[in-house]
């Protein structure tokens, strides 16, 4: 059995790596740490089939035949499609009905043992739901548990958290803006079921593994990698319902790539981020309220009033571009602000900066920059745990 960490919210198990995974007469345990479904999954063979090359382009001994130590990686679970068993091979999309549990980390590796080849994988089994319904007592779980897995192994070289993709993109800024630990910390999940015929599940942890452990990733904050890609967390989006190549970063492009040779990075982020940032969600019962007012022709305002009522304490509106909100929504905004409710301008647009406008300063919204509306959510929530001037909290939007 593995250790048990302390109850820090959801029950999570790190299990040992493979060797301590071994009974006594040398034989892997055959279903240890995982359901019995990941049997089911499409890709099990028992041992990697290959051994990609290290970092420095040596799959054997390290240098004068000394024996190379393998990184050691944390991977987390959190459910979503990495972790899911369809109705059959050819099931894409309907897997959610198969009635099949979402499999745990251990399970997950057991359907893609090849990331063995790249690193000491520690599966750390955590409560595995669909990503909907995942948002803040999830993310201070796992920032919690990220502090955790540090403190019991200083040695870990990264850690990789399998996440589904609706929400994927909010959960790694979050976890991008509150995170303490200095390692590595990479979101992967997938557009295909585990047990789908051309799954992307296997390829994606592999080339997440690899990333994790790999020490350019170090200082650039939360990474997310999917279809040999490496995205930031405040800059990537979901852009695609299920075709591969949904995650884009629209302004600026991906910070590099997964190949088959190597990991390749070609820019850097400039903006604030991981883990040196000034919110700290570990003490949190909550975060204060910020909801979002989607701009369309004809909005009269309705959800705004909707959201004071519920006690909004923030609201981003998902406005026209380049950065307006609808003429009906516009009286209740400005009351809003007269009433200490802090409005950020952001874009429904999906792609540029809201220019800070004359129009916007005297109506007191605060520009969102280049972010989503979902991520001007997030940063407008934390920002408003620490402070409730408008000026700082603009600062905060120029700096993250």
């Amino acid at each position: 059995m593995g250790r048990r960490l302390p109850r820090l919210g959801p029950l999570w198990t790190v299990h040992p790596g493979p060797a301590a995974a071994r009974s006594a007469d040398g034989a892997s345990p055959r279903h240890h740490g995982r359901t019995r479904d990941a049997a089911k999954c499409r890709h099990r063979s028992r041992r990697p089939a290959f051994r990609l090359q290290h970092a420095d382009g040596c799959a054997g001994p390290g240098r004068a035949g000394r024996p190379r130590v393998t990184p050691r990686v944390a991977f987390i679970a959190t459910g979503g499609t990495i972790a899911s068993l369809g109705h059959g091979p050819l099931d894409t999309f309907d897997y959610a009905s198969s009635g099949k549990p979402l499999l745990d980390a251990a399970g997950i590796l057991d359907c893609f043992p090849e990331v063995r080849a790249v690193a000491d994988v520690r599966p750390v089994t955590f409560s595995a739901v669909p990503s909907t319904g995942l948002h803040f007592p999830t993310w201070k779980a796992l920032v919690v548990l990220c502090d955790q897995l540090l403190a019991d192994d200083p040695g870990l070289a990264g850690i990789v958290i399998g996440h589904g993709t609706a929400t994927l993109e909010e959960t790694a800024y979050a976890l991008h803006l509150t995170l303490k630990v200095a390692v590595p910390v990479v979101l992967v999940g997938s557009q295909r079921p585990a047990s789908a015929l051309s799954t992307d599940a296997g390829i994606n942890l592999v080339n997440a593994a690899r990333v994790a452990v790999d020490p350019a990733s170090r200082g650039l904050g939360v990474l997310v990698v999917l279809n040999d890609e490496i995205h930031a967390a405040r800059d990537v989006a979901k852009t695609s319902t299920s075709r591969l190549q949904t995650f884009r970063t629209p302004d600026f492009g991906a910070l590099g790539h997964a190949d088959g040779d190597a990991i390749a990075y070609y820019r850097r982020p400039l903006r604030g981020g991981a883990p040196q940032t000034e919110f700290d969600i570990r003490s949190l019962a909550a975060l204060p309220r910020v909801d979002i007012s989607y701009a369309y022709a004809g909005a009269d305002g309705a959800a705004v009033r909707a959201f004071l009522g519920a006690g909004a304490e923030g609201i981003v509106s998902a406005g026209f571009a380049p950065g307006s909100c609808a003429p009906g929504e516009l009286d209740l905004l400005k009351q809003a602000v007269a009433k200490g409710v802090v409005v950020v301008q952001s874009s429904r647009a999906g792609s540029g900066r809201v220019p800070r406008t004359t129009k916007l300063a005297q109506h007191g919204f605060i520009d969102a920059d280049n972010l989503t509306p979902q991520k001007a959510r997030i940063l407008l929530s934390l920002a408003l745990s620490v402070t409730r001037d408008p000026a700082r909290i603009s600062t905060i939007f120029a700096t993250y």
